[in-house]
C-alpha cells in the first residue's frame, strides 16, 4: 500500500485466509512501514471499527468482516520500501528454488537479513514484497542468520503460515546444514546437547553462549567429508535456538570456518587462503509436510559456488 492511500479513510473485506487472526496482527502485516505503537494507539482509540463497532487488540478476525481504517500519516522516512529495480532485489529473482500459490523457497545468499531492521535498510522480506507487489500476503516462516546462506521459507498464505508453524512448534520438519569446521570432528561425536543462553550487548551485538541456565538445545552431526585441517558436517537441528549449530560446534571443539563470531581469528586467516571470505554454514535441506494430508516435500538448496570453491581448493590441497 502506498502512503497515498493510508491517507484515506479504507474498508476492507476480510478473506477467509486470515479468519481466526488478532487484528493487531493484521494491520502489522498490512499496514508495511506504520509503527507498532501507531497501530496499537488507533486501535486503543476505537479509531478502527470491525463491522461498525470497537475492538481490541486481540480480537480474532472472522471470514466478511467489514472494517474501517482511519486516514494514517506516515513519514517517508519510515517506509523501508526497496526499489524492485535493485540488483540485490533483482538477483532474489534467480534465487527462488520452488514457487506455488501458497509457498516460496528462496536459496537466501550469504549477507542479506531475513528482514529490515538494526540499521538495515531492508531484507529478504521486503525485497520479495517489492518485486511481488500484487501478493497480498507475504510472511517469513522461519529465519536464517545474516551470513547463513540456503532453504528459506516464506509463505503466501495465512494457512500455509499456521500449517508450517506448528509443525515448527512440533519439531517435526528435518532441517540440514552443511558446516565447514576446524580440525578432525570425531566420527562417533554425532550428537551436542548443551543449554544455550543469549546475550544481548549495549551495541545490540547477540552473543550466545553455553551456560547451564539457558535453553535445552540439542543438534545432531555426521562427518560428510574430511579435509587435512578441517571437516564438513552435516548439522541437524532438533531444537532452533539463536546461533545454535554455530555455538554448539564452538562447544565441541570444532568451530565453523568464516564465523567472526565465534571462531579465532589465525583459523579464519587460514580458511582464506582457500577463497573462505564468508561463513561457512549453508541450510541446504529442508523436508515438511505440504501439499496434501501427509504428504511430505523436500526443498534442497545447492551450494553456492563460493562453498563450492572452498570445498574444491581443501581438496586439491590434500
Amino acid at each position: 500500500m502506498s502512503e497515498e492511500t493510508y491517507n484515506k479513510v479504507q474498508f476492507i473485506d476480510v478473506d477467509a485466509e486470515y479468519a481466526g487472526q488478532r487484528i493487531d496482527n493484521y494491520l502489522r502485516a498490512r499496514l508495511k512501514g506504520v509503527p507498532k505503537s501507531m497501530i496499537y494507539r488507533i486501535l486503543r482509540k476505537g479509531e478502527v471499527r470491525v463491522n461498525k463497532k470497537r475492538v481490541k487488540p486481540e480480537y480474532k478476525l472472522n471470514a466478511g468482516d467489514t472494517l474501517r481504517l482511519p486516514p494514517i500519516r506516515v513519514s517517508e522516512s519510515v517506509n523501508t520500501a526497496p526499489s524492485a529495480n535493485l540488483q540485490s532485489v533483482q538477483s532474489l529473482e534467480s534465487s527462488i528454488i520452488f514457487e506455488d500459490k501458497g509457498l516460496i523457497v528462496l536459496n537466501k545468499p550469504s549477507g542479506m537479513a531475513v528482514h529490515g531492521g538494526s540499521g538495515l535498510s531492508f531484507g529478504v522480506i521486503e525485497a520479495l514484497r517489492s518485486l511481488r507487489p500484487q501478493e497480498k500476503f507475504l510472511e517469513l516462516v522461519h529465519r536464517l542468520d545474516r551470513d547463513t546462506s540456503g532453504v528459506l521459507l516464506i509463505a503466501k498464505r495465512r494457512s500455509v503460515l499456521k500449517r508450517v508453524h506448528e509443525q515448527l512448534r512440533n519439531k517435526e520438519p528435518d532441517k540440514r546444514y552443511y558446516a565447514l569446521v576446524t580440525g578432525a570432528w570425531p566420527k562417533h561425536r554425532n550428537k551436542v546437547k548443551a543449554p544455550l543462553h543469549k546475550n544481548v550487548l549495549q551495541s545490540g551485538e547477540r552473543i550466545v553462549r553455553v551456560n547451564e541456565k539457558g535453553k535445552p538445545s540439542e543438534t545432531r552431526y555426521s562427518v560428510v567429508s574430511t579435509f587435512a585441517n578441517a571437516s564438513l558436517v552435516e548439522a541437524v537441528p532438533v531444537t532452533g535456538r539463536t546461533h545454535q549449530i554455530r555455538v554448539h560446534c564452538l562447544h565441541a571443539g570444532h568451530p565453523i570456518l568464516g564465523d567472526d563470531k565465534y571462531c579465532e581469528a589465525e583459523d579464519n586467516q587460514w580458511a582464506k587462503s582457500f577463497s573462505l571470505n564468508r561463513l561457512f554454514l549453508h541450510a541446504h535441506q529442508i523436508t515438511l509436510e505440504y501439499g496434501e494430508p501427509g504428504q511430505k516435500q523436500t526443498f534442497k538448496a545447492p551450494l553456492p559456488k563460493e562453498l563450492q570453491i572452498v570445498l574444491d581448493n581443501l581438496q586439491n590441497d590434500g
